[in-house]
């Protein structure tokens, strides 16, 4: 059940100040897990977002479960019990945008070993999304799958998600922990398999070429590899990704519903996010 002073949050002006730390309280308890997530999410904890607007966004959807979510008796929330509370919360977000970030990372890998295959990855760069430095093709694949991801309105339903998350795992109430480590590993899982179908086509086609470079360059050994092999390697490496992008844009599509499935498996205790 909500606490009396949800039921007052129409007369906001009118709290009396015995009421308003009670307030603060639960604000600050029902950002606490969106906050987490948007810390440890892709993109929403990148450098892209400064760390203010995080911390005024996390509250602002604090008022949005505000309505929502059922908080413990105030009793327990004015004394030491508070503290495992706060934990449980972060827990939950930490984990939840920690699986999503595991899943993202999948286009990264892809375009490392692409990269590592075509000769592009003396072409690196500041990643915008994290500290490091990364390949041009792993940036690319990286924001492209941004893209895609909020041109699908995955943004929405994680948010939808986590709101439901506060009834299906009301606050304080979380005791399922060895389901963090189970999602985890079926992250992992996704990552390395996406990761596998992405690159899988484009460094199969990268083989055939540097083979019939190399047959090339045995029956032409003034053709050798620096002047020959190389030029051409990267020119077929962007013929494939230029009509590769098609391909592409599908497989990050299904990465993208199956990373709200884990979601919603972890935060609802089943598939969801279709």
């Amino acid at each position: 059940k909500l606490l009396p002073i949800i039921n007052e949050l129409g007369q906001l002006p009118g709290l009396d100040l015995q009421e308003l730390s009670i307030f603060f309280i639960l604000i600050l308890v029902s950002s606490l897990r969106v906050g987490a997530f948007l810390i440890a999410a892709p993109f929403f904890g990148s450098r892209m977002v400064p760390l203010q607007i995080r911390i005024v966004f996390s509250f602002c959807l604090g008022f949005w479960i505000l309505d929502v979510a059922a908080f413990p008796d105030v009793s327990e929330l004015l004394g030491v019990k508070l503290i495992p509370i706060v934990f449980q919360e972060i827990i939950i977000g930490v984990s939840a945008g920690m699986l999503v970030s595991i899943a993202f990372a999948a286009v990264g890998l892809a375009g490392e070993k692409i990269a590592a295959t075509s000769g592009l990855a003396f072409a690196s760069q500041v990643d915008p999304t994290g500290a490091g430095q990364s390949p041009v093709i792993s940036s690319f694949f990286t924001l492209f799958m941004i893209v895609i991801f909020f041109s699908l309105n995955g943004h929405l339903v994680v948010f939808s998600l986590i709101h439901d998350s506060f009834e299906a795992i009301p606050i304080g109430k979380f005791d399922d922990y060895a389901r963090l480590p189970v999602m985890g590993l079926a992250a992992g899982e996704l990552m390395l398999h996406t990761s596998a179908l992405l690159m899988l086509p484009l460094v199969s086609i990268m083989l055939l070429i540097n083979v019939s470079i190399g047959f090339i360059t045995k029956s032409a050994p003034q053709l050798n590899l620096f002047s020959f092999g190389f030029p051409m390697t990267l020119l077929g490496a962007f013929f494939i990704l230029y009509f590769s992008v098609d391909a592409l844009a599908f497989g990050f599509q299904d990465l993208t519903k199956a990373i709200l499935k884990l979601l919603g498996n972890l935060l609802l205790g089943e598939p969801n996010g279709g």
